[in-house]
């Protein structure tokens, strides 16, 4: 038992476990934090009226006079049994909700994810190419601004110009799924995309020419010039192959980050994701959407990590061999 709790896999899951754990705890905590209840969030100025009797009725029926230990873990036991709790606003359940936001969020963080490394590796490599030259200062700028200009600033205005000028704005009408009509969906899709993919791009700009220079620099790349290897086949098979694995990093932090990060971006562009129904839940006080929706996230993340962990192993054989 012993040399089991030990293996790696093990210390993985128990690491997972913890992580998931304080994400519930401090996300119960930081709601209950929050000034106002359920009660006079969905009533408004009507909750002044509530008489003693109704509110001490309405308190009962959420749950709300039990003590926080109760609460919390009441909401977890249900959480385990595949319960999320339920939505007074959306009135249907949690997971209902889940299912219909989850699928949103993730094409969007891959359209996203796509559209940064389409913008990004290629810069960083320009960049990388001829370092403290003209050609390298310009990408600099580029990732100065993605990293520089808020994500709701450039779609309001990308909206607002579209909007305009141009009258495209597939996002005023009503939301697409994908298998209702793809190409309205991908229209609605593509400007939040490009949003979110413009900031991430930066990051992964700047971690590939830093990779890049440093495998630039190892013995490897300077036998293989010697040997006479072409440019192109230099740079894609040995330099960009051999950066990778920051790069892979990097792409899987920025797509974790995605799944919980865009509530912004997809409330301005109405986009039904999992970010838009957390951030309903906050102002609504619906506290198990917003706790359950969390760990839904959280898991996502992790999975995301996981993921990331076995492109290593597919990527660079130096990490299977270890």
């Amino acid at each position: 038992m012993l040399h089991f709790l030990r293996h790696p896999l093990a210390r993985r899951l128990r690491d997972v476990v913890a992580t998931l754990f304080g994400v519930a705890v401090a996300v119960f905590v930081m709601l209950r934090a929050i000034p106002g209840d359920q009660i006079t969030a969905g009533l408004g100025t009507e909750a002044a009226a509530l008489t003693p009797a109704q509110r001490a009725a309405l308190t009962d029926y959420y749950g709300l006079d039990r003590p926080l230990p109760v609460q919390f873990f009441s909401w977890l036991g249900n959480v385990f049994t595949g319960n999320l709790g339920y939505s007074s606003r959306a009135q249907t359940s949690v997971v209902d909700l889940t299912l219909d936001a989850l699928p949103v969020t993730l094409e969007l963080a891959i359209l996203a994810i796509v559209l940064s490394l389409l913008i990004g590796i290629p810069l960083g490599l320009l960049s990388a190419s001829k370092p403290n030259s003209v050609r390298d200062a310009a990408g600099q700028v580029v990732g100065l601004a993605g990293l520089s200009i808020p994500s709701f600033l450039l779609a309001t205005v990308l909206l607002t110009v579209l909007a305009s000028t141009y009258h495209f704005n597939p996002n005023g009408k009503a939301f697409a799924t994908l298998v209702d009509d793809p190409w309205l969906n991908l229209q609605q899709m593509l400007l939040p995309a490009l949003v979110l993919g413009f900031g991430i791009a930066a990051p992964i700009m700047r971690t590939t020419r830093t990779a890049v220079l440093e495998v630039r620099s190892q013995d490897f790349i300077r036998t293989a010039v010697a040997k006479g290897v072409p440019p192109r086949r230099l740079q894609v098979r040995h330099v960009l192959r051999n950066a990778l694995v920051p790069i892979v990093t990097m792409a899987g932090l920025q797509f974790g980050y995605l799944l919980g990060g865009a509530v912004v971006v997809e409330q301005i562009f109405s986009v039904p994701g999992i970010g838009r129904q957390v951030l309903l839940g906050i102002q609504q006080k619906e506290y198990a959407v917003v706790q359950s929706t969390v760990l839904v996230i959280a898991v996502a993340f992790v999975l995301v990590n996981m993921a990331t962990d076995v492109l290593y192993r597919v990527i660079d054989p130096r990490v299977r061999a270890s």
